[in-house]
């Protein structure tokens, strides 16, 4: 038995764009390629026909990827202060012989 779809739930490159926060709808072939994790068309009747996407996939989609940017660890920025006052390794620190 083939899925039943909320043809309300469905959208172009245009609608994707949007939700993704794209100028351009072309801009949505180069996310699937740049992420494997994006949803694929439901509907892609090949070359120069539209493509259709699943609206909810696409929500889903940037839901996960905004609490994964959220969570990821940052690397604070090392200062020229920092790195001024750091302590310069001799050979004597380094357990070297002199």
């Amino acid at each position: 038995m083939t899925p039943m779809i909320n043809t309300d739930d469905l959208c172009d490159a245009q609608g994707v764009a949007e939700l993704v926060g794209l100028r351009h709808a072309n801009s949505v072939h180069t996310y699937l390629r740049r992420y494997a994790d994006m949803p694929r068309p439901v509907i892609d009747l090949g070359p120069g026909r539209p493509r259709l996407w699943l609206r909810p996939q696409i929500e889903h989609w940037l839901t996960a990827r905004t609490a994964l940017a959220r969570t990821a660890i940052t690397v604070p920025a090392i200062t020229r202060t920092a790195v001024t006052q750091a302590p310069i390794a001799t050979p004597a620190h380094r357990g070297v012989a002199q």
